[in-house]
């Protein structure tokens, strides 16, 4: 079955696209299959609020983009799911906010780094980051303490979407912001976080692009003001309320 295969009537026609485009990730070297199973806890989540945006959600979005529109140095940072799932958002938000993006991963091999970089400047991209390697987060022992200098070590704000809880750990003992996007909480990610999006990957980019888009020219008085509004351990709290209980 393909995207096409799949009417638009079937009350699972957007979680069966979005399954297809990560099988698609796979058969192209881009998506891991660990990836799958990662997409499956998240789906799990997603279905407890509602497959939908909930407000505390959209706050936390508009909150990311006020962050990355006044960094010095945002970065983008991309694994195998985000690539597969939201390149052309990626891209989008690199413009909007005059962000590098930088591909990071668990599962890291040469191929899978080319097949992603390749994929990522096939919706637009024109600079991607990751390749060399010729820096490490400390605090890690595994992959993805292999970045680029010129990334995220030299990044003030780190969006860091679908991430592992250690590196999401590491980076905020570095002291960098950090937006992590994750459906769940109460993970380590989550917890973490600067700006904790609780949101599905394809519609928190999408819309943090967007409100980028409507902040730019902004002035920094106002950004500022959208951080301070963003209260990240209320927005935790009412995405755990919406899980629980629904009511969100």
């Amino acid at each position: 079955m393909t995207d096409g295969d799949v009417p638009e009537s079937h009350p699972r026609s957007e979680s069966l696209a979005v399954r297809h485009r990560l099988e698609a990730g796979v058969e192209r070297g881009i998506t891991h299959t660990q990836g799958l199973l990662a997409h499956g806890r998240g789906e799990a989540f997603d279905y407890l609020l509602g497959e939908r945006t909930i407000e505390s959600a959209a706050r936390a979005e508009r909150s990311a983009a006020a962050h990355l529109l006044l960094a010095d140095r945002p970065v983008l940072s991309v694994n195998g799911n985000v690539a597969a799932l939201v390149p052309e958002g990626i891209v989008e938000l690199a413009a909007a906010t005059d962000a590098a993006i930088e591909v990071n991963l668990f599962n890291r091999t040469d191929e899978r780094l080319a097949a992603i970089a390749e994929h990522l400047r096939e919706h637009g991209a024109h600079e991607v980051l990751g390749l060399d390697a010729d820096a490490r987060l400390p605090g890690l022992d595994h992959e993805r303490a292999k970045v680029d200098a010129a990334g995220i070590p030299a990044a003030d704000v780190v969006l860091v979407p679908l991430e592992d809880g250690d590196r999401a750990e590491a980076l905020a003992a570095l002291g960098k912001v950090e937006i992590v996007v994750d459906l769940n909480p109460l993970s380590r990610s989550a917890q973490a976080a600067d700006v904790p999006v609780v949101d599905d990957i394809v519609r928190a980019i999408p819309a943090v692009a967007e409100h980028a888009r409507e902040l730019a020219g902004a002035p920094n008085g106002e950004l500022e003001r959208i951080i301070a509004a963003f209260d990240r351990e209320r927005a935790l709290e009412a995405a755990e309320r919406t899980i629980r209980t629904g009511d969100g």
